[in-house]
């Protein structure tokens, strides 16, 4: 049976049933009627403004950010992040109260050792080192092994391993590069310091001082080139490393190495003979949680014995080696007054034994 819709004979088969049908399963919500474009007229309103039945709105605005703007808000936080992802990486938010203090500044003492007579040379430089105290020393890094490594109560094995190595890497760059020890070469010493004792390495290179802070002979081993060079570009070493925990923040790495050079006179030929030169030092380093994870040192203690050379140069700035055949001059060497400032380190002076001299 039909609706009361339906024709009396009955929809036609194929037909639609009523015109509602098609629409029932549209919902004209609140949302939808506030979208249409159109609006109809009250019935007041036709009947006072004699109006058309519907009016056509003005399109609605679209809250919120443009496309446009929404890609540039995007770019810009992506931007804010990797700057600010640079900026942690460079500062590393995570300092140690041990890395904002200031660093402590290096004490160092210079000890020119003179010869009790005639500098023994020799035109073979092997012979030179086989008829000398380092005839059994080895050559360049190889001469600079690590020790056996564990780990302390507050520092692991790898962070000891990486205290030992950095100390090493300092010992070599600073005594054993041909480039630092003629003059030639800076940087590769100077990386390996805490940044906070660059300025007082800066300082030393700029206005070297026997002061007891400021030599450069202090940080490092140097020649002056005008008056020597290397007859052996293979630097002869052996000493030891040690390292141990200071206290719950700190390691600390000491050094004892005795370094051969061979020289000769500048300008001079393999046919001019060569001598021995030795430097003995004991270095003292700290590191702390900052300084092993970039790879530096606090270098503290620096204690330099160095011979044959002349009490009365100073060996603040160079080393000033006698070379086959020269004699130290029976000069004084240069004088200490007591009255001066603390800062002031006291002249010192020793005699380089003939038992570490070559016996040729």
């Amino acid at each position: 049976m039909g609706e009361p819709s339906d024709p009396p004979e009955g929809t036609p088969e194929g037909a639609p049933r009523g015109g509602d049908d098609e629409y029932r399963s549209v919902v004209f919500d609140e949302t939808f009627v506030r979208a249409a474009r159109l609006q109809e007229f009250s019935a007041q309103e036709r009947i006072t403004d004699h109006t058309p039945a519907v009016r056509r709105l003005p399109p609605a605005r679209r809250s919120g950010l443009s496309r446009q703007a929404l890609v540039l808000v995007l770019v810009l936080l992506i931007a804010v992040a990797f700057g600010t992802a640079v900026y942690m990486g460079v500062r590393h938010p995570y300092r140690t109260p041990a890395a904002e203090r200031p660093a402590e500044p290096l004490r160092m003492t210079v000890v020119p050792l003179a010869p009790e007579g005639t500098v023994p040379g020799a035109r073979d430089v092997d012979q030179l080192y086989t008829h000398s105290p380092a005839a059994h020393f080895r050559a360049g890094a190889e001469g600079v092994p690590l020790p056996p490594t564990r780990r302390t109560a507050n520092f692991s094995d790898d962070q000891v391993v990486s205290a030992l190595l950095t100390a090493r890497d300092y010992v070599v760059r600073s005594a054993l590069d041909p480039a630092v020890v003629t003059g030639r070469e800076t940087r590769a010493v100077r990386v390996l310091l805490d940044s906070r004792q660059q300025e007082q390495f800066d300082e030393s290179l700029d206005r070297p001082a026997a002061d007891g802070r400021h030599a450069v002979t202090g940080w490092l081993v140097r020649f002056d080139p005008a008056h020597v060079r290397l007859a052996d570009p293979h630097i002869r070493v052996r000493g030891t490393l040690q390292a141990a925990e200071a206290d719950s923040g700190t390691l600390e790495v000491t050094t004892d190495h005795t370094v051969v050079y061979a020289l000769r006179p500048a300008g001079a030929g393999p046919d001019t003979e060569a001598s021995l030169f030795t430097v003995r030092r004991e270095l003292r380093f700290r590191f702390d949680h900052e300084d092993l994870r970039l790879h530096q040192a606090e270098l503290v203690v620096s204690h330099v014995q160095a011979g044959p050379q002349s009490c009365a140069a100073d060996p603040a700035p160079v080393l000033h080696p006698l070379l086959a055949g020269q004699r130290a001059p029976h000069t004084a060497p240069p004088g200490t007054d007591p009255y001066a400032p603390d800062t002031t380190a006291p002249a010192l002076c020793g005699t380089l034994a003939d038992a570490a001299q070559p016996r040729l």
